[in-house]
C-alpha cells in the first residue's frame, strides 16, 4: 500500500529534474502553458487568414498594408496606455482580451456575410497585425510580473512551449477546417480561445499570491493596484533609459530581418501557389514545422542554456545563423531555400530569441513592464516594419533583384547579434544589482 505515496516524490523528482522544475512552481507552469497553448491556437488560426489577406491586396502593395499596420498602432497605444493607468495590474489583460474578442465577432460576421470584399480583407490584415503584437506583449508582461529572474531563466522557455504547441495546433486546425468553415467560421473559434487564454493569465496571478516573493519584488497588494501614471508613459520611459533604448535598438533590427524575409516569402508563394486556398495552406504548413522544432528546443534546450550560460547566448545565436542564410538565400533565391531560412529564423525566435527578450524584462520596474515594454512590442516593433518594408520596396525597385536586399539583410542580421550581446551583459550586471539592493 505505501509502494505508490513512496514512489510519488521519486517520479516527481524525476519530472522536476528532466524539465528543471521545482514541484511548488508546477501549477504555475502548467498554467503558463496553457495560457500560451490557448492565445497562439487562437492567433494561429488567425495568422494563415491574414496572410492570404495580404497576397489578395498585390504583394506589390504591402508596403502600405505595414504602414497603416504601424498608424493603427500608434492610435491603438494611448488607449491602451490609460486602460493600463486605470485598472489594477491583475486585471488589464481581462479588458484587453475581451476588448480583442469582441473585435473578431465583429469581423467574423462581415466575413461570413462578405467573404469577398476587399476592404474588409485590408482592416482585417491590419487589425490582427496590430493585436497579436499587443496581446503577445501583454501575456509575456503577466510572466514577468509573476516570475522573478533566476525563475524566469529555468521555466520562461518551458512556458513558450505552450505557444510553440498552440503555433502547431493553430495552423492545422486552419488547414483542416478552412474550406468547411471559411474564413468567418475560423475568427470565432479564435476569438473563443482567446477569451480562455484571460482566464489562465488571471490565475497566474492569483497563484503568485499564494506563494508570495521578497518584500522587494511586487506584491498582492501592488498587483491588485493600477499603475497610474499617463497614457504615454511607456514611450517617455523608454526614452529615459539606456537599457529600455537598447532594448528597442534589438527590437527594431528583429522585425528589418523578418520584413525582409516576409516579403520573399509572400512574393515566392504568390508565385508558386496562385490559389487562394493552397497559399493558406502552405502559409499553415510551414507554421506547423516552426513550431514542431521549436517546441524541442524550448522543453529541453533554452532554459538550460539561459541558467548557464545567461542571456546575452539566447539573443545572439539566432542572428548569427539568420545572417548566414541571407547570404544563402542571396546566391539561391528559391522556395526551397526560403523556406528553410524561415523555418530556422522563426524557430529561433520561438525557442531562443523570444524568452530571450522577455527574460530582459524581469529587472525593471512594473510601469516598464506593462507600458514600455508594450511600446516597445508594438510602436517601436511595427514602426520597424514599416520602414523596412518601404526600403526593401524601393531596394526591389531600384535593383530589381532580391539577392541585394538578402545581403542588406545579412549586415542587419549582425548589427542583431551586436545589440543581443549588449544587452546580456547589461540584464547581467542589473540582475547582479536588483539582488544585492
Amino acid at each position: 500500500m505505501n509502494q505508490p505515496t513512496s514512489g510519488a516524490p521519486s517520479a516527481l523528482r524525476l519530472v522536476a529534474r528532466v524539465f528543471n522544475v521545482e514541484p511548488h512552481e508546477a501549477p504555475a507552469v502548467a498554467a503558463g502553458l496553457a495560457m500560451f497553448f490557448l492565445l497562439f491556437t487562437g492567433y494561429f488560426m488567425l495568422r494563415p487568414i491574414r496572410e492570404t489577406m495580404g497576397v489578395t491586396g498585390g504583394v506589390d502593395n504591402l508596403q502600405w498594408l505595414f504602414t497603416g499596420t504601424f498608424l493603427a498602432t500608434v492610435a491603438v497605444l494611448p488607449l491602451f496606455g490609460w486602460l493600463a493607468s486605470k485598472v489594477a495590474r491583475r486585471r488589464i489583460v481581462p479588458w484587453v482580451f475581451g476588448l480583442v474578442v469582441l473585435s473578431l465577432l465583429g469581423f467574423g460576421i462581415a466575413m461570413l456575410s462578405q467573404p469577398d470584399d476587399p476592404w474588409n480583407a485590408r482592416a482585417f490584415y491590419i487589425w490582427v497585425s496590430v493585436i497579436n503584437m499587443l496581446m503577445i506583449s501583454l501575456a509575456w508582461s503577466v510572466l514577468a510580473d509573476v516570475f522573478v529572474t533566476g525563475e524566469a531563466k529555468r521555466l520562461f522557455a518551458l512556458i513558450a512551449g505552450g505557444a510553440s504547441l498552440g503555433g502547431l495546433a493553430g495552423p492545422l486546425l486552419t488547414t483542416w477546417l478552412v474550406e468547411p468553415l471559411g474564413h468567418g467560421g475560423l475568427l470565432l473559434l479564435s476569438a473563443m480561445l482567446i477569451a480562455c487564454s484571460a482566464a489562465t493569465a488571471m490565475w497566474l496571478h492569483r497563484w503568485r499570491d499564494g506563494h508570495p516573493l521578497p518584500a522587494h519584488h511586487s506584491s498582492p497588494e501592488q498587483r491588485s493596484r493600477p499603475l497610474g501614471g499617463n497614457p504615454f508613459a511607456g514611450a517617455t520611459a523608454v526614452f529615459k533609459s539606456r537599457y529600455l533604448i537598447a532594448i528597442a535598438v534589438f527590437v527594431v533590427l528583429l522585425s528589418s530581418v523578418t520584413t525582409f524575409l516576409y516579403f520573399e516569402q509572400a512574393r515566392l508563394v504568390a508565385e508558386t501557389f496562385p490559389d487562394q486556398t493552397r497559399q493558406t495552406q502552405v502559409f499553415g504548413a510551414i507554421d506547423a514545422v516552426v513550431q514542431g522544432m521549436a517546441i524541442l528546443t524550448q522543453v529541453f534546450l533554452t532554459g538550460r542554456v539561459a541558467q548557464r550560460l545567461g542571456v546575452g547566448v539566447l539573443l545572439v545565436a539566432v542572428p548569427v545563423i539568420v545572417a548566414a542564410g541571407f547570404v544563402w538565400l542571396a546566391l539561391a533565391p528559391t522556395f526551397a531555400v526560403f523556406v528553410v531560412v524561415m523555418v530556422v529564423r522563426r524557430a529561433g525566435e520561438y525557442a531562443f530569441v523570444r524568452p530571450g527578450r522577455e527574460m530582459l524584462y524581469t529587472v525593471v520596474p512594473p510601469e516598464a513592464k506593462y507600458k514600455a515594454k508594450n511600446f516597445i512590442d508594438t510602436v517601436v516593433y511595427r514602426g520597424g516594419d514599416a520602414v523596412s518594408a518601404w526600403i526593401k520596396r524601393g531596394l526591389d525597385l531600384v535593383a530589381d533583384h532580391p539577392a541585394l536586399a538578402m545581403l542588406i539583410g545579412a549586415g542587419i542580421a549582425l548589427v542583431w547579434a551586436f545589440t543581443g550581446s549588449l544587452l546580456g551583459r547589461w540584464q547581467r550586471g542589473q540582475e547582479v544589482e536588483n539582488t544585492s539592493s
